[in-house]
């Protein structure tokens, strides 16, 4: 519940911040000419109004979307950003090693994310993998049963 909280926060934020870049065009920007008694539309009639509206929608797609592409790599237990990428996989190994594809593990060792580098059917979902012990104390169990 937490990581979708996250992302609603980070969304209100950028619509707060479009919403305030819009009021600046408002102020900044003349209002469209007025010929005889017919008032002109900002959109698609005045060149500055059309010019500004693309750049304002092309800004708030790109902040939609690093927002939606910073929580991908986001832990889902304790949001921190993922670390650790490591590169698994090979073609010409494929029967042995698999598809390649980038790993990404939590710092606190919460999960770890799998990333496809190749797509063959469209998008491919990303595989969370939750880590229900602490890997870090397995680990350190493990490197100290080799000495």
């Amino acid at each position: 519940m937490k990581y979708w909280s996250f992302l609603l926060a980070k969304l209100a934020i950028v619509a707060a911040l479009l919403r305030g870049l819009w009021w600046v065009m408002e102020l900044v920007l003349p209002a469209p000419a007025t010929i005889a008694t017919y008032q002109l539309g900002r959109f698609g009639q005045d060149l500055p109004w059309t010019t500004a509206i693309f750049l304002y929608f092309l800004l708030g797609a790109g902040l939609v979307f690093l927002s939606f592409l910073d929580q991908r790599y986001r832990c889902r237990t304790c949001l921190r950003r993922l670390r650790m990428p490591l590169s698994t996989g090979s073609w010409d190994q494929m029967l042995q090693l698999g598809r390649p594809k980038m790993e990404y593990i939590c710092p606190f060792g919460h999960g770890t994310l799998d990333v496809h580098q190749v797509q063959f059917t469209g998008r491919e979902k990303d595989d969370w993998r939750k880590h229900d012990d602490d890997i870090w104390r397995e680990l350190e169990s493990l490197s100290e049963s080799g000495k």
